[in-house]
């Protein structure tokens, strides 16, 4: 027993355990703090806004975000977000997708900093007459799979959009586009070959269901920041999102590969990263409107 207790201390002591257990630190999320979420009434636009043009945030952990949260929470009063666990609508601040109480924020998981928010700021600051709706619909480790119609994560974000479009009638608000970020759960040998079909299909699926056809629909490339194996099939990931805008129309794809910032487990961009992501969408966003 003391033998086992030694080897153990001697285990815990070791230069490796102190690199590992420092790595799972950083890579923690803080949760939110204090003051809690502000509601809206989302049957009336706030000052100066003509219009509310809604988003859809999808994907995976990435576009939920990981990203170590500001000290002080923004809020914007033209910029509004559908919360993740009631549906009500209230002031936009980090983490979009609190699934913790809007009030305090028990339960809340491990969601941070995403793009949605840095993304929704670009085009309010271009347009001092928007108003924006995120709705935040992305799950950690989701596989395209659960996106494909009929499948879980799809019907919810279907059930959250009409949900969105019901609520804002008032204001007549409109589904502007789809925001997608996931990959990581896909990237492997076995499912690669099926991912842009799987893909096209989701996006046909979201653009019926919704009567919009044309639906804006901007993709994000995964980070390439693992190592052999998994950072050949990432690579393979990142070039059938990049090649999406050829085969499907009114798409585009946001090139991230350049990013390595993270929050210490080569997976989750950190927020430094994930607010360049923001704005590269808009950016995206900006070219397929013709801006």
């Amino acid at each position: 027993m003391r033998r086992v207790f030694l080897l153990c201390l001697l285990a815990l002591s070791s230069p490796l355990f102190a690199q590992k257990a420092a790595k799972a630190k950083k890579a923690g999320t803080p949760p939110p703090t204090k003051p809690p979420l502000v509601s809206v009434d989302i049957t009336k636009l706030p000052a100066g806004a003509t219009h509310l043009d809604l988003w859809l945030l999808c994907g995976q952990s990435n576009m939920k975000g990981r990203g170590l949260m500001p000290e002080e929470p923004k809020n914007d009063p033209r910029i509004v977000m559908m919360h993740k666990m009631d549906d009500q609508w209230y002031l936009a601040r980090h983490p979009l997708h609190l699934t913790g109480d809007a009030k305090t924020f028990q339960g809340h998981d491990n969601a941070g900093v995403g793009p949605g928010l840095a993304f929704a700021e670009v085009l309010a600051a271009q347009d001092k007459t928007a108003a924006i709706g995120l709705v935040p619909c992305a799950v950690g480790g989701s596989s395209i799979k659960l996106w494909q119609k009929g499948a879980k994560l799809y019907e919810d974000a279907l059930r959250r959009a009409k949900l969105a479009l019901q609520t804002t009638a008032p204001v007549k608000a409109r589904i502007r586009g789809i925001l997608w970020l996931q990959g990581e759960a896909n990237a492997n040998a076995e499912e690669l070959p099926q991912h842009a079909d799987r893909l096209r299909a989701m996006i046909e699926a979201f653009r019926t269901e919704l009567a919009q056809p044309d639906l804006p629909f901007i993709a994000c490339t995964v980070g390439e920041m693992r190592d052999e194996p998994q950072l050949t099939h990432l690579k393979a990931m990142n070039e059938i999102q990049l090649a999406l805008p050829k085969s499907v129309p009114h798409t585009a794809c946001v090139d991230a590969r350049d990013l390595k910032t993270h929050i210490g487990d080569n997976v989750h961009f950190d927020t430094a990263a994930q607010e360049e992501i923001g704005r590269r969408f808009a950016a995206e966003f900006n070219k397929l409107a013709g801006r």
